[in-house]
């Protein structure tokens, strides 16, 4: 069994949002007589919210971390299915589930956060054989304590300090731990080691499935900023940002990449979905109100991510199809894999074994 300090050291470690919940949960396993665990968050999509539960331990070393891009949101839970969950955010206190009288087995939920958080609200579920002593409890708080200060930190990193979306660096992560799959295995070996870009390199062969990353720009950004000056034109990039939250879902990862480039990594089973996505988005621009600047339009390109792209050269396809939705004259979506097939950039891909021109 590691000690308190060893799992203090993993849980301080890491550099990968995704894999603290899964440390945290390895901990108070280790440390405390729990029988399972599991950390809830909450999703949201349309305005509709469900759990997914994206870490789960047991006392018999099976553990696993979900990926919230690969969810089939219809399928989780409602928060209506789990009121005792409901009640712990609400009231941000432990709440006790006993059945069998006051030694017997009981549950305990924690809020996974103290404050109360739009997008990051979570729940901690502790199932033992019987109560849990005050000494327990308060390890529980100090472990909760020293994940919450390292989301923080990690979060702080990874976002734009104008937008509050993600920045250009946690694409990297994102792509290689999410979109390659390098949490295949957790739950033999929780405590993953390996870096990404070295996953990433043994998996190259292995096509994602269903991931796509799309680019979005503010289409004549350079007038705004001439008209308007610096601030106005900030306010602009605040407002679309939020105009992407409002649109796209919870667990899509909403970036923006510098000046008025902004970018999304999205789970989703077809490229018609995918075009729609940025349709809406597109239209929810175009239909916004810019106060002091009036109206404005962007401009999206998309595409597959495949088994041999990196970060960068991924990117660069998505740009190539922005660049066409601009000259084309802007306010479009356009799909690079579309653009490919219709023969405008001149290049042939294999997709599943296919060759696309």
């Amino acid at each position: 069994m590691s000690t308190l300090i060893e799992h203090i050291l993993k849980l301080t470690d890491h550099r990968d949002r995704d894999l603290l919940e899964l440390t945290l949960s390895k901990a108070l396993i280790d440390l405390l007589p729990i029988q399972r665990i599991a950390i809830a968050r909450v999703m949201s999509e349309e305005g509709e919210k469900r759990w997914l539960e994206v870490a789960r331990m047991d006392a018999k070393g099976g553990g696993k971390v979900i990926d919230p891009l690969r969810v089939d949101f219809q399928s989780l839970a409602r928060l209506s299915d789990a009121p005792d969950r409901v009640k712990c955010l609400a009231t941000r206190d432990r709440v006790e589930i006993a059945w069998a009288g006051e030694q017997g087995p009981r549950i305990f939920m924690l809020p996974l956060f103290s404050d109360s958080r739009k997008d990051d609200e979570g729940v901690i579920e502790i199932h033992c054989d019987n109560t849990l002593s005050a000494a327990s409890l308060l390890m529980i708080d100090h472990l909760r304590k020293i994940y919450r200060n390292m989301y923080a930190l990690l979060e702080y990193s990874d976002r734009d300090a104008l937008t509050g979306l993600l920045n250009r660096k946690s694409l990297d992560d994102a792509f290689y731990s999410a979109v390659l799959e390098a949490l295949d295995g957790v739950t033999d070996n929780v405590m993953v080691s390996a870096k990404p870009q070295a996953l990433y390199q043994d998996r190259r062969h292995r096509v994602p499935a269903n991931y796509w990353l799309g680019s979005a720009r503010i289409d004549n950004f350079g007038a705004v900023n001439d008209a308007h000056g610096h601030l106005i034109s900030e306010e602009v990039l605040l407002l679309v940002g939020r105009v992407m939250n409002n649109t796209f879902r919870t667990y899509d990862r909403i970036y923006r990449f510098g000046g008025e480039h902004f970018g999304v990594l999205m789970h989703c089973p077809d490229e018609a979905l995918v075009l729609a996505a940025f349709e809406r988005f597109r239209a929810n621009v175009e239909k916004f109100n810019f106060p002091q600047v009036g109206k404005l339009t962007v401009s999206c390109g998309f595409t597959p991510v495949l088994a041999d792209d990196s970060p960068s050269s991924a990117l660069e396809k998505t740009e190539r199809a922005l660049d066409f939705a601009q000259r084309s004259g802007n306010n479009r979506s356009c799909s690079h894999l579309g653009l490919v097939r219709r023969g405008f950039f001149g290049e042939s891909r294999k997709l599943g074994g296919v060759e696309l021109f």
